[in-house]
């Protein structure tokens, strides 16, 4: 293989002439997945009005995406690796912008539900292999470290992008175009997909581990499902106890299956280690916290304070500004410095205080000096908490591990998101109707009543957000033990059952 030299650096002179233009449709596809788990929040309100969802179920909207696109998506790791890695990233497109258009057009919510679900299966199959795609374009290690970055920053922005889109779309259209508007983009990428990256043939001995699909998928819809009943039945409901021990057994009978399965969904080794196994548990506790807080605020904007979904949008942008901040000018400078739970820790201990200050909102409070404050103390404790999570947890891992290792990175964050948007929507509900019920005398004073007690049941559930965040920064604590500079390359043996399980 002929190399061409500039400085100390060294590109082969058969690298895809087309990489970093392949590189902005792997963008573009991983923006548009990434996006899709926040735009609908500004939409949210007007959606539950004009299909009629009542506040129980509205959390489906959100968790249906975000409970297929976890548990699916170690799955759609091995079906890249099965059938190809670009012919699944056309497949997850074409899917995606499908289950978007049935979206837009819903007229029930259960039509919702089901195309936000069946969304979230196609970003399963889309995202591991946008990433397998960047991964296999760029393999010059300047180059790969500069497209992660340009990666990285596309794919993190799309919290801000979603918020703002969301608020435009719903605003000046309505709110059927925050789905609508995935065709066209996807349209552009399976064009772009097919003429500017390279594919590559499957593994012709990978196979599909649907048992540990079955098992582990099964077990987390049984518990979000639990914790949205637990609402209307009670928390000592047969069906919700039911639902919370089939799904526990579902788990565990995962967990046993992947130590008999020839080539399992999740092979056990990658949780083993301690520090590892820390950082799925820190960024599973912590998206807990943030994705409850992402639905009460707006309900909070736009339904308590008034505010147009734009002005809505507009809200976050403190929030996403000091994530951002907290991100890449405090983590990714410190980080080589010093032990990554150093930097984990305060960043949940510091999200955690954020939260506690908007426990302290009312139906009159003013955004500049009780509500911003808590958004930028939660962005900024979410930097600093997010990014040693993503770099410690797939750092040192051997090359055969990585694609399992980044997507259940990915699975633990999409898993926080359903229980925690199905879990607090339950405690909000709940806080609010007992609220209301305790406090309604005169029926002239209903309207005030009512909104006083939904943000009684909001303050309630972000009290419980506040105590999860410290949670996460325990876990941090006490199992993320990797010292500066976190993991070096792995130099361990390959486990037998990696022997075992590794495709051909």
């Amino acid at each position: 293989m002929s190399v061409t030299r500039t400085g100390a650096s060294a590109v082969s002179d058969d690298a895809d002439p087309r990489r970093w233009w392949g590189l902005v449709i792997i963008a573009l596809a991983q923006l548009m997945v990434v996006l899709d788990a926040t735009i609908v929040n500004i939409a949210l309100p007007s959606a539950q009005h004009d299909l009629g969802i009542s506040d129980n179920n509205r959390q489906w909207v959100i968790t249906a995406y975000t409970l297929a696109f976890g548990g699916l998506l170690l799955l759609g790791g091995r079906i890249a690796d099965l059938v190809g890695r670009r012919r699944t990233f056309v497949i997850g497109l074409i899917g995606f912008a499908g289950a978007s258009a049935l979206g837009g057009a819903a007229t029930t919510s259960g039509m919702l539900f089901g195309a936000r679900a069946l969304q979230g299966v196609f970003a399963a199959v889309l995202a591991p292999s946008a990433l397998s795609l960047l991964t296999t374009t760029f393999t010059h290690p300047k180059e790969r470290g500069k497209a992660f970055g340009i990666y990285g920053a596309l794919a993190g922005s799309g919290a801000a992008i979603g918020f703002l889109a969301g608020g435009l779309l719903t605003e000046y259209l309505n709110w059927r175009w925050c789905l609508y508007v995935n065709v066209p983009v996807a349209v552009i990428a399976v064009f772009g997909g097919l003429a500017l990256l390279r594919g590559r043939p499957g593994h012709t001995g990978a196979r599909l581990d649907i048992p540990g699909v079955v098992l582990g998928c099964g077990g987390l819809v049984a518990l979000v499902y639990g914790f949205s009943e637990a609402e209307p039945r009670g928390w000592t409901d047969p069906l919700v106890l039911s639902l919370f021990a089939v799904g526990v057994v579902l788990l565990a009978a995962f967990v046993w299956w992947q130590t008999r399965a020839s080539q399992p969904l999740l092979p056990l080794h990658i949780v083993r280690d301690r520090t590892r196994a820390g950082c799925f548990l820190t960024m599973c506790l912590a998206v807990i916290g943030m994705f409850g807080l992402f639905l009460f605020m707006t309900y909070y904007l736009q339904v308590v304070l008034g505010w147009s979904p734009l002005k809505t949008g507009l809200g976050y942008l403190p929030l996403t500004a000091a994530t951002i901040v907290g991100s890449t000018q405090i983590s990714a400078r410190l980080l080589p410095r010093v032990a990554p739970r150093l930097l984990m820790v305060p960043g949940s201990v510091l999200a955690s205080g954020g939260m506690v200050i908007l426990t302290q909102m009312t139906v009159h409070s003013a955004y500049a000096t009780e509500i911003m404050p808590g958004l930028v103390l939660m962005g900024l404790g979410m930097g600093l908490t997010f990014m040693p999570v993503f770099a410690t947890a797939t750092a040192g891992v051997a090359p055969y591990d990585s694609g399992v290792t980044s997507a259940t990175v990915n699975t633990s964050q999409q898993v926080g998101g359903s229980i925690g948007t199905a879990l607090l929507n339950t405690v909000a509900t709940a806080g609010g109707t007992a609220y209301v019920a305790a406090h309604l005398r005169n029926p002239a004073e209903k309207a005030l009543i009512v909104r006083e007690g939904m943000v009684h049941g909001y303050t309630v559930a972000i009290w419980w957000a506040a105590g999860v965040l410290l949670l996460a920064g325990l876990a941090a604590g006490l199992m993320v033990t990797a010292k500066p500079p976190a993991y070096g390359p792995a130099r361990a043996p390959v486990p037998e059952e990696v022997r075992r399980a590794r495709f051909p």
